[in-house]
């Protein structure tokens, strides 16, 4: 009986041994998914900025390249000290006959 006990524990130490290495394996899977996930969202953030990088360029290339309408007139300044040479606009008022008749 004394060399039956020397194989369980042989078989306790297989079985420990096994466990960590799943555990480490585990471990060290999960690390890769992690760093996995990190990498696919540092290429989507690029790729968003190089779109709006060049959807900025290509607005801009554009305005710019855009015929700019002259200036237009401005309306004269109104006030007391505004000297333009327009006619001011006048109202004219037209009286309503006050008086009508009863029906």
């Amino acid at each position: 009986m004394t060399t039956a006990a020397p194989l369980t524990n042989n078989t306790q130490l297989s079985v420990n041994v096994t466990t960590k290495s799943q555990e480490q394996s585990l471990y060290q899977s999960s690390g890769a998914i992690v760093a996995a996930i990190v990498v696919g969202v540092i290429i989507i953030f690029t790729a968003v900025l190089l779109i709006l990088k060049t959807y900025n360029r290509r607005m801009r290339v554009k305005r710019e390249l855009e015929p700019k309408p002259s200036k237009p007139a401005m309306p004269p300044a109104l006030g007391p000290n505004s000297h333009s040479l327009a006619p001011q606009p006048t109202v004219t008022f037209i009286p309503v006959d006050i008086h009508m008749q009863n029906r």
